[in-house]
């Protein structure tokens, strides 16, 4: 469920094939693709505001003209599995996606025709979950279901990447129990003497462009299990992420804020690198097991909002819903509850805020989308 850049629509993705598009103002419904896909749609994503992308289990992405929705604009084929997320880099007007086969695409919009346009694999990785770009495009991270998070410095989304071009940045653990205290000899976030540094390969010939930085970032709870990161959400400034991990046994879940952090420069003079540090968590509601559950930063990144059983809970990072870069970094804290909200007659999948309207949506299992706007 997607709120578009577009001022006057909500779009939403179904599980039966369907988009339906709405006015977030007056909650009218304006129109529904019967048969967008031929199987479930994951994803919206809208390039400006009229043209928006679609993608689906059937392994296509379509692209849609909000001034012509009987028919699309183009189908895109090139994935071979599931297709769950999309993504568009506004430097190189590139549309990026990402699928159950563990692939990365992009495709030169720029380009298309009826019968499609220009793609090529940019990347591959096992156990693929979600991809996002950061807001500036400079780096794309990556969340897999063996609990790793990849992300790609400096990113160069012109250049295909195959095993052993890139450089690798190999980062430690940090331990945290459930009670949130660190494990004894763990790494400690709160100096730079005892901050956990990524380790560089040293490589000749390696390109600073596309540098990957594989983590293994710690839940709380799970030291000794691993676990799945299922959402992946990023910080409107890009000072953080945003994640929705479960544990392997699915009797256990959280939602965990991890700030961007300088690591050690590299041997050679390139651009800084960067590493996360745990600075939120709290544990869910564990519902609707099997279901990915997609969380979502406030336009200002002040406020989460997280699915949390039947309805959604507005999470801070403190009681006066202050920014992210105003708490100092020192222990781990719990996120703060400001609100919680119970509308549904299912399980909450997904919620989203608007960019241009004070207001937030959800969509639960049965397909019902719910509308709140603060009362002032």
């Amino acid at each position: 469920l997607l709120p578009s850049g577009c001022r006057s629509v909500l779009t939403v993705a179904c599980e039966q094939t369907e988009v339906l598009l709405f006015d977030p103002v007056s909650s009218k419904h304006i129109k529904t693709l019967v048969e967008a896909h031929e199987d479930c749609v994951n994803n919206i994503r809208f390039l400006d505001n009229r043209l928006f992308a679609t993608c689906s289990d059937d392994t296509t992405i379509a692209l849609w003209d909000l001034r012509k929705l009987n028919t699309k604009v183009c189908s895109l084929h090139g994935h071979a599995s599931w297709v769950k997320n999309i993504e568009y880099d506004t430097n190189t007007r590139l549309l990026v996606t990402s699928g159950f086969d563990g692939n990365v695409i992009t495709w030169d919009t720029n380009r298309f025709t009826e019968d499609g346009c220009p793609h090529k694999k940019f990347f591959h990785t096992r156990y693929l979950m979600r991809m996002r770009l950061t807001p500036d495009c400079s780096k794309m991270l990556i969340s897999t279901s063996s609990g790793y998070l990849l992300i790609l410095h400096d990113l160069d989304l012109t250049q295909s990447l195959e095993v052993g071009t890139y450089r690798t940045l190999r980062s430690r653990r940090t331990t945290l129990n459930a009670d949130g205290s660190r494990t004894p000899g763990a790494p400690r976030h709160g100096n730079d003497s005892s901050k956990a540094r990524p380790q560089a390969s040293h490589r000749e010939g390696a390109s600073p462009r596309n540098s990957l930085e594989v983590l293994t970032p710690e839940v709380p709870g799970e030291r000794d299990r691993g676990n799945c990161i299922t959402s992946l959400q990023l910080h409107p400034k890009g000072w953080a992420t945003l994640l929705r991990c479960s544990s392997n046994t699915d009797d256990q879940e959280w939602t965990c804020v991890y700030e961007f952090q300088e690591g050690a420069p590299p041997v050679r003079a390139v651009s800084p690198r960067r590493s996360l540090r745990l600075t939120h968590y709290i544990e869910e509601a564990n519902v609707g097991r099997g279901y990915i559950k997609e969380l979502c930063f406030s336009p200002d990144g002040r406020l989460v909002c997280s699915p949390f059983g039947y309805g959604v809970r507005l999470l801070a990072f403190d009681g006066r819903c202050g920014e992210l870069a105003d708490r100092p970094a020192t222990e781990t804290e719990r996120l703060r509850e400001v609100r919680s909200v119970y509308s549904h007659s299912d399980v909450v999948l997904t919620t989203k805020f608007s960019p241009t309207h004070c207001q937030l949506a959800s969509g639960c299992l049965s397909g019902q989308v719910s509308l709140y706007q603060p009362r002032f």
